[in-house]
C-alpha cells in the first residue's frame, strides 16, 4: 500500500512539473523579445553609386620606332627611360652595303647621262642632214626615239640615286617625337630584316604626365556611362592611394568572347607625380550617381524577412514601387514602407516613407539556442 501511494505521488509531482514548465515557456514566448534582433539605426550620409571594372594604363601617344631598311645594328644612342627629342639619333645601322649601293646608282646615273648626251648630239647631226636632204624623215624619227629612250633611262637612274640616298639616311634611326623611351628591342650586332614587315626597335611615349586607361565594360553597364563622367580607381602598387579621372571616349566597336559582349571605354588620367606607369592594372569605379546628406538605410535591412510573420505589427500589403523594412516597436517588428533611391552596395537612399533618422531597423535575427537543441518528448505509459 505504501509503495502504491508513493507511485501516485511521484506521478502527480511529474505532472505538476510538466504543467509548470509548459506555462512558463508559453508565457516566455508571448513576451516581446527585443534582444533577439540585430538592429542598425537610420542616419544621414553620402551615397555614391558606382560601376566596377578593370583597365590597363597606357600612354596617350605611343610610337613604335622601326626601320625601313635591313642591316646590322652598329651603334645605340638611347636606352630604357631615356628622354629624347624630335630628330635625336636613337641607333645606327651598318651603312657599308647601303653606301656601296648608292655609289653604284651614281655610276649608273653618270652612264645614263652620257648616253643621253650622245643621243642628243646624234639627233642634232641627223637634223642637219635631213634639212640638206641626205636622210629621210623615217631615219630622223628613229634618232628621236633613241633620244627619248636615253632620257627615260636618265630619269630612272636619277630616281635610283634618290632612293639609295634615302635608304642610306634611313640607316640612321631618329626619334619622330619628343618623349621617353619605354622599350628597346634591339642590341648592338643584332641584324634586323625589313623585307616583310617593319621591325620595332624602340617604343617612345610622348608624355607620361597624362595617361589613359583602356577599360573593358560589360554591355549591361555601358548604358550608364557618358562622356566626361568621373571615375575613381586604385592600382595594386599603391593600394592606399585613390586616383581620379574622366571618361574621354566610349568606343562603338564591341568585343565578343564566348557570347560575352564588352565595350572599350577610354578614360584620361592626370599623372603629374609620375607614380602611374604604363601597363599597370587599374581597379576602376565609375561614378554613376551621387547624393549628399540623404537619409539612408543599410541594405541588410531591405533584405530582412521575419521568420514569424504573425508577430509583425502593421500591414503586410506592399504598395507598388516601394520596399519594406522592419522597425522595432515595443520589442516587435513593425512594417515600414519606404521608396528607395540609389545604392552604393552598402546603403540605400530613403527617398520617401515614414522612416526617420535614429530609427532602429532590423537587419537580422539572433540565432535561437532553443531551436538548435533537440526536442525531447517524454512519453508516459
Amino acid at each position: 500500500m505504501f509503495i502504491r501511494t508513493t507511485r501516485y505521488v511521484l506521478i502527480v509531482l511529474l505532472l505538476l512539473i510538466a504543467a509548470a514548465m509548459y506555462w512558463y515557456t508559453k508565457d516566455d514566448d508571448n513576451k516581446p523579445q527585443a534582444g533577439s534582433y540585430v538592429t542598425r539605426t537610420l542616419d544621414y550620409g553620402n551615397i555614391i553609386q558606382t560601376i566596377s571594372a578593370n583597365g590597363t594604363l597606357t600612354p596617350v601617344v605611343l610610337v613604335n620606332v622601326g626601320t625601313q631598311v635591313s642591316g646590322t645594328v652598329a651603334k645605340l644612342h638611347a636606352d630604357f627611360n631615356d628622354q629624347v627629342e624630335t630628330g635625336q639619333i636613337l641607333a645606327e645601322l651598318d651603312p657599308a652595303l647601303l653606301r656601296a649601293q648608292l655609289e653604284q646608282s651614281k655610276a649608273n646615273l653618270l652612264s645614263a647621262q652620257t648616253q643621253y648626251n650622245i643621243a642628243q648630239n646624234k639627233l642634232k647631226r641627223h637634223h642637219e642632214l635631213y634639212q640638206q636632204g641626205f636622210i629621210s624623215i623615217e631615219a630622223l624619227d628613229i634618232v628621236r626615239q633613241e633620244l627619248d629612250v636615253a632620257n627615260a633611262q636618265l630619269a630612272v637612274s636619277n630616281a635610283q640615286v634618290e632612293r639609295d640616298s634615302a635608304n642610306l639616311n634611313y640607316s640612321i634611326i631618329k626619334s619622330p617625337i619628343s618623349g621617353v623611351v619605354i622599350a628597346r628591342d634591339v642590341d648592338v650586332g643584332q641584324t634586323v630584316a625589313a623585307n616583310f614587315q617593319t621591325p620595332v626597335l624602340f617604343q617612345i611615349a610622348k608624355d607620361l604626365r597624362e595617361m589613359q586607361i583602356n577599360i573593358s565594360v560589360a554591355e549591361a553597364d555601358i548604358g550608364l556611362l557618358r562622356i566626361d563622367q568621373p571615375i575613381n580607381f586604385t592600382v595594386d602598387a599603391y593600394p592606399n592611394s585613390t586616383y581620379s579621372g574622366r571618361v574621354k571616349q566610349v568606343r562603338l566597336n564591341p568585343t565578343i568572347q564566348e557570347n560575352v559582349v564588352t565595350y572599350n571605354v577610354v578614360a584620361m588620367v592626370n599623372n603629374d607625380d609620375g607614380s602611374l606607369l604604363p601597363g599597370m592594372t587599374a581597379n576602376i569605379h565609375f561614378v554613376v550617381n551621387e547624393r549628399q546628406n540623404v537619409l539612408r538605410v543599410p541594405n541588410a535591412a531591405l533584405r530582412y524577412q521575419p521568420k514569424d510573420s504573425e508577430s509583425v505589427a502593421g500591414g503586410h500589403q506592399r504598395p507598388a514601387g516601394q520596399s519594406v523594412i522592419y522597425r522595432l516597436s515595443n520589442g516587435r517588428p513593425a512594417v515600414v514602407h519606404v521608396a528607395t533611391g540609389i545604392t552604393d552596395g552598402h546603403f540605400t537612399e530613403v527617398a520617401e516613407g515614414v522612416a526617420n533618422a535614429g530609427d532602429a531597423v532590423i537587419i537580422r535575427e539572433k540565432s535561437d539556442k532553443k531551436d538548435s537543441q533537440p526536442n525531447f518528448r517524454f512519453r508516459m505509459f
